[in-house]
């Protein structure tokens, strides 16, 4: 089994969603399968925190922005290579406050963008647009954000 040393086959990760003056907080990151392309802040659930708490640290370590979390928005799950279990909480955020100064390590930038033009740029993610999309159904399991991570199995479900 080639799983993650350190995270194990069962993977847990919080992404938050900031939308603020009708923008919402995307990040480029600079490394993975999501390099160049307009995402979610989002990263691993910490041992001791709560995944709110996670999604709300990813958002002020990558973006500057801090923020709150109102709601969850949603659950991304999939297993990849038929190994590792890989989930995801979506999280609604309050923005509180902060400029925008990305993470030197890992983000290429970070900027708030309007529904329109996230929807128009080709490098917005698949999850980007799916939770930009209107609701058409409650799980998605015919999405597949891209071959190069591996996944055997993904769904998302919408709590919107």
């Amino acid at each position: 089994m080639s799983t993650n040393k350190k995270r194990g086959s069962v993977w847990l990760a919080a992404a938050g969603m900031v939308i603020h003056d009708g923008k919402c907080l995307v990040v480029k990151k600079k490394y993975g399968g999501l390099k160049g392309k307009w995402s979610i802040p989002a990263g691993f659930v910490n041992p001791g925190e709560t995944v709110d708490e996670a999604a709300v640290r990813e958002v002020k370590e990558e973006t500057g922005i801090q923020s709150r979390a109102v709601n969850v928005v949603g659950i991304r799950t999939g297993v990849i290579k038929n190994e590792i279990s890989d989930n995801m909480v979506v999280f609604l955020l309050e923005h509180i406050g902060g400029e925008i100064r990305p993470q030197q390590e890992e983000i290429e930038e970070a900027r708030f963008l309007t529904p329109e033009e996230l929807r128009d740029d080709p490098v917005t993610s698949m999850m980007v647009h799916h939770f930009l999309n209107e609701k058409k159904e409650t799980v998605n399991e015919h999405l597949n954000p891209g071959d190069i991570f591996g996944y055997t199995s993904y769904k998302i479900f919408d709590n919107r």
